[in-house]
């Protein structure tokens, strides 16, 4: 554990007064730590403000004025002075995929990055690596680029021709490769397309190169993957970016595309040496479930660090690369509503058996066919199983819907877990892809939150970056960090502070059946918090996604502080 008095001679506007002198007198039991002169903002309706914070283990003991924090002081409490600093509930990455996170951090990382930056990337691990070795990355988005066309297998042939080369689109639903890739995987142009899968081919039939959804798995099951100990690796480096930023829990939704068990077990290793103290809500993707349905649910493992708790589904693929699932033809694709990546007779089957094992259901679905789809399977399950009304069932994304499917969606008391990062990534291309009517429900906060429901809010990192102040500007302006477009896009759908905060706070921690134990500061709760740099509530707007955090706490132990 790093000192107090560490923590207090490098950090920015916080010091440490030192232990206090006497707990002979105190009426209560003396706390491990005090901080006091803070600006709280606790996320508690009946309290929504406070000065101080007092922790025994790592629980809350109390949240109120400097006075009453004071009576938890005894001779051996470190006391913080906050110095008038914003503090906030740790804050909840309500939906990322926490190992790809680590793994993007030791692969390539070709986020958004311009195409000829990219081939660059890849020139220089060929000249690195010895031929034959697979170079792996993740984050590339036509969108950005000039002609906003996807690339071909011949943009790496000229770099790489002598290594397989997989690289994955941003939002996760394509691969682009190139010829080696090709090779090394047996796949020609008279390989049969998977069910709920595309390999692409130019006008004359050949391979470009692009893979989406479920094909993708013909090229992925032949990279050599990652050892154990650089998975581990790969989990330590997004746990301290997590902290660097005051995020102190993660929903993580399905880990690698290879074995989400396998990843389980490799955080729970970390859990017992003590390297792993991020809090991780894991869902496991359904093709690696069935260990899962024998065993049930592990709940607050580690001290209420680890849980599984959630099984995860696909519906469809995403706007980005078109594959998310239509009800009609997508806009600027004619004769073309995308990808099911799942039959609703399988999803029927995968929904029904989770739920029966004791598991929390969760399934991905973006486009309105996806999300349609999802709640169909959802209510015949809701009502025929006689499932519990509180069974807080999920759907990931949520990006485009209808009307009525909102309204269904909140009536069977489904959480829809929702990006904002998102709507002001996809802004430049959503509308192309489905036109001005269909947009109105797409990104739909406002009317979500008007029907009754709540947002888990994250970023989807590594879809997204992870930085979740970007994710409470974008929920607040409708903006991108350019300020893009000036007073927000479609403007009507923004969120207050408040609400854009609770994104990331109470509503995912209900969102994972956590809601009593965190998400706000409050007596016996659990002392996960941070101290940023600037007041949330009151900083302008566009200073929001330019916060930084100064020092993270997760169960009352100091895990990050900002060097000065």
């Amino acid at each position: 554990m790093i000192s107090a008095k560490r923590i207090g001679t490098v950090l920015a506007g916080i010091c440490l007064i030192g232990p206090g002198t006497s707990g002979a007198a105190l009426a209560v039991k003396a706390a491990d730590a005090v901080y006091l002169n803070g600006n709280v903002y606790t996320v508690e309706a009946k309290q929504p403000k406070a000065q101080a914070l007092a922790i025994i283990g790592q629980e809350l003991v109390y949240v109120g004025s400097d006075k009453g924090a004071k009576k938890y002081v005894g001779a051996t409490t470190k006391v913080f002075d906050l110095r008038g600093k914003t503090v906030l509930p740790g804050l909840i990455e309500g939906h990322m995929h926490y190992t790809r996170e680590g793994m993007m951090l030791l692969q390539v990382n070709a986020f958004w990055l311009p195409k000829d930056v990219i081939i660059a990337k890849i020139k220089a691990e060929a000249d690195r690596l010895p031929a034959g070795t697979w170079i792996v990355g993740t984050g590339w988005n036509q969108e950005v680029w000039p002609d906003k066309k996807f690339p071909n297998k011949a943009d790496l042939d000229a770099v790489a021709p002598n290594h397989p080369v997989s690289l994955t689109r941003t939002d996760g639903h394509a691969l682009w490769v190139n010829s080696k890739a090709l090779e090394m995987a047996g796949i020609d142009k008279t390989t049969a397309t998977p069910e709920g899968g595309v390999i692409e081919k130019d006008a004359s039939g050949e391979l470009t190169g692009i893979f989406y959804e479920n094909a993708m798995a013909n090229i992925r099951s032949k990279i050599t993957p990652l050892s154990t100990e650089r998975l581990k690796e790969g989990m330590l480096l997004a746990q301290a970016e997590m902290f660097s930023y005051g995020l102190t829990t993660s929903m993580s939704a399905g880990n690698t595309t290879m074995n989400s068990v396998e990843d389980v077990q490799n955080m729970k290793s970390l859990y017992a040496s003590g390297e792993l103290k991020v809090r991780i809500y894991a869902m496991v993707n359904g093709e690696h479930a069935a260990p899962y349905y024998k065993s049930g649910p592990e709940i607050g493992l580690f001290n209420d660090r680890l849980t599984v708790r959630a099984i995860k589904f696909y519906a469809d693929g995403s706007l980005g690369s078109r594959t998310a699932l239509m009800l009609e033809d997508y806009s600027d694709k004619h004769d073309w509503k995308g990808v099911a990546r799942t039959s609703n007779e399988k999803l029927l089957e995968y929904i029904r058996t989770a739920s029966r094992a004791g598991f929390q259901v969760a399934v991905h679905a973006i486009g309105d066919g996806g999300v349609h789809n999802v709640i169909d399977q959802y209510e015949k399950v809701l009502t025929e199983d006689k499932v519990t009304p509180n069974h807080r069932w999920r759907i990931e994304h949520y990006q485009v819907t209808t009307a009525a499917d909102l309204e269904r969606t909140a009536k069977l008391r489904i959480i829809p877990s929702m990006q904002a990062v998102h709507a002001t990534s996809d802004k430049n291309m959503a509308e192309t892809r489905i036109g001005p009517e269909r947009i109105k429900y797409a990104y739909a906060w406002r009317k979500v939150l008007k029907a009754g429901m709540v947002i888990p809010g994250g970023s989807d990192a590594p879809i997204e970056l992870i930085n979740p102040y970007h994710g409470l500007y974008a929920s607040v302006t409708r903006m991108d960090r350019d300020a893009q477009p000036p007073g927000g896009w479609y403007p009507e759908e923004k969120l207050t502070r408040e609400e854009a905060l609770k994104t990331f706070t109470i509503w995912p921690a209900y969102g994972q059946f956590e809601e009593k134990i965190k998400g706000s500061l409050k007596t016996g709760k659990l002392a996960d918090f941070v101290v940023i740099d600037r007041d949330y509530m009151k900083c302008p707007e566009s200073e929001i996604k330019d916060i930084n955090a100064l020092m993270t706490v997760v169960g009352g132990e100091v895990v990050y502080k900002k060097a000065m």
